[in-house]
């Protein structure tokens, strides 16, 4: 298939560098170039496992846990809605 590309300049010239140095046509070393570089831009990244590290917090003092309001009302002040 024929297509027109417009290439930046510096991607024009380290390809035909690139053709140079491997005695390969221009044409070879983009194509070739096309394919492993769209192989990498369309896969999806490896997911990376998240994993966090439970730590135990303890209870405080003076406060119980199953009483929101009175919680509440210690953090926010006895005005808070």
């Amino acid at each position: 298939m024929r297509t027109t590309l417009t290439l930046d300049p510096d991607v024009a010239a380290k390809a035909r560098k690139g053709a140079a140095r491997l005695g390969r046509p221009f044409k070879d070393v983009i194509n070739h170039a096309l394919r492993v570089g769209l192989d990498q831009v369309l896969a999806p990244p490896a997911a990376r496992a998240y994993r966090t590290e439970p730590r135990p917090l303890g209870l405080r003092e003076g406060l119980n846990y199953d009483d929101v309001a009175g919680l509440l009302s210690v953090g926010e002040g006895e005005e808070h809605r």
